[in-house]
């Protein structure tokens, strides 16, 4: 069989897939390894925690990984973690004397094998042959957001038809999407990322520029709106229309990362002459006025409409700064997007941590929200006070990316 350019997108595609399959698949399970295993919330929760720290340290060494691996042989790689800890996130805990060890190691693996595809996937994708450049970007990204939706819908009808007692074997079966993109990362054409064999500009020149840096802010900017939302959409549903936890995870999570994949796929199909830098700072008004929805609306579903809203504005920023950096600095090669994806994964940590210390810090304090919501209990209005502060985020983002189109700096 002779594998073409497509067949490389098509990898690249099942490689968000995987991405989002790695991040989205341990949280549905949580409550289970909780009476699995009778391991605490609290060491649970640091599961996300070491997911996040163990991504950064993927993101802060993959330009070495790559230099010894190469590109193909670091993006095989990539998929072989995200499979083992995918299998060993149902076996680890049986295996290792201590289970909570044994879900940590898995986490461990599938962020190693998150990071590196967060690092590669997009150079691989942006040095294929092509002039729309930030059309095949949003588009590629949209994959994770289908991917986020297909875990949640997937695995929910997983436990209606099989029970939640086989959760093992879910787990496994997710595990052959990235196993079986290892044989095809193997065999796909692939690009150098530094066109006409030029060389790839270093990090110390990168963070020498003002520009550079003012990049890195807006994916911290990009990262910390998207996940200040989405990680507290369900909750969100869950106290401002009194529904179940599953109906809240379709109503919050899953509308939130609908509308994102949406936005990011209309992009994709349509926005090959549009320019972008508009495009990121009307979606940053967008997501700003989406935060307000959530938090000022006195009507329960328009808010819950503002939460789709803000899965709708942010869906362009993340794919959006990577081509806007990438048009920028041309030879920047692994070493840049290692940086940016750093950034971002910075952002996403960030983002819902600041909110929720504003939810812990304003739920015995949010007077002014009892005064315009009267009937709101505490935690609600403590809610909504930390999301309103989420709205600096896309606030940054516009200021930024203003910044940014008036730059003339390349490199």
């Amino acid at each position: 069989m002779k594998f073409t350019y497509k067949h490389t997108l098509a990898a690249c595609y099942t490689g968000y897939i995987t991405q989002a399959i790695v991040n989205n698949l341990s949280p549905l399970l949580f409550l289970t390894f909780n009476s699995t295993f009778g391991i605490s919330l609290e060491k649970i929760a640091f599961l996300i925690s070491a997911n996040f720290a163990v991504q950064i340290l993927t993101d802060l060494c993959s330009a070495k990984i790559v230099d010894r691996l190469g590109v193909r042989g670091s993006i095989a790689a990539a998929h072989v973690f995200a499979s083992a800890g995918l299998i060993g996130m149902g076996f680890f805990p049986y295996l290792l004397p201590d289970p909570f060890a044994g879900l940590l190691l898995s986490a461990a693996l599938c962020a190693v094998g998150g990071g590196l595809t967060e690092v590669l996937i997009s150079p691989i994708v942006d040095s294929l042959p092509g002039d729309a450049k930030a059309s095949a970007m949003s588009l590629l990204h949209s994959f994770y957001c289908w991917g986020q939706v297909s875990v949640v819908l997937l695995s929910t009808l997983f436990f209606t038809l099989a029970g939640i007692e086989n959760w093992r074997i879910l787990t496994a079966l997710w595990a052959a999407v990235p196993f079986v993109n290892i044989f095809l990362f193997i065999k796909v054409p692939l690009c150098p990322f530094v066109e006409d064999g030029g060389e790839e500009i270093s990090l110390k020149d990168l963070f020498a520029s003002g520009t550079f840096l003012l990049f890195c802010l807006l994916m911290i900017s990009a990262g910390a709106s998207e996940l200040a939302a989405s990680q507290w959409a369900s909750l969100f549903a869950e106290s401002g229309l009194g529904v179940s936890k599953t109906m809240g995870d379709l109503l919050g999570p899953c509308m939130f990362a609908v509308l994102m994949g949406s936005a990011r796929l209309c992009y994709g199909i349509f926005g090959k002459k549009i320019k972008l830098a508009p495009v990121i700072a009307a979606s940053s008004v967008l997501c700003v006025i989406s935060y307000v929805l959530m938090v000022f609306s006195p009507v329960p579903w328009l808010s819950l409409a503002g939460c789709g809203l803000c899965g709708l504005s942010v869906g362009i920023m993340w794919p959006g700064v990577f081509s806007v950096a990438s048009e920028r600095y041309p030879t920047g090669g692994t070493s840049m997007f290692a940086a940016l994806a750093l950034a971002g994964d910075i952002g996403c940590s960030a983002g819902p941590g600041l909110v929720g210390i504003f939810v812990n810090a304003s739920e015995n304090g949010a007077e002014w929200i009892a005064r315009l919501f009267p009937n709101m209990d505490a935690a609600s209005a403590g809610l909504r006070t930390g999301l309103l502060f989420a709205a600096v985020f896309p606030i940054i983002m516009l200021a930024g990316i203003l910044r940014a189109a008036k730059s003339p700096e390349n490199v």
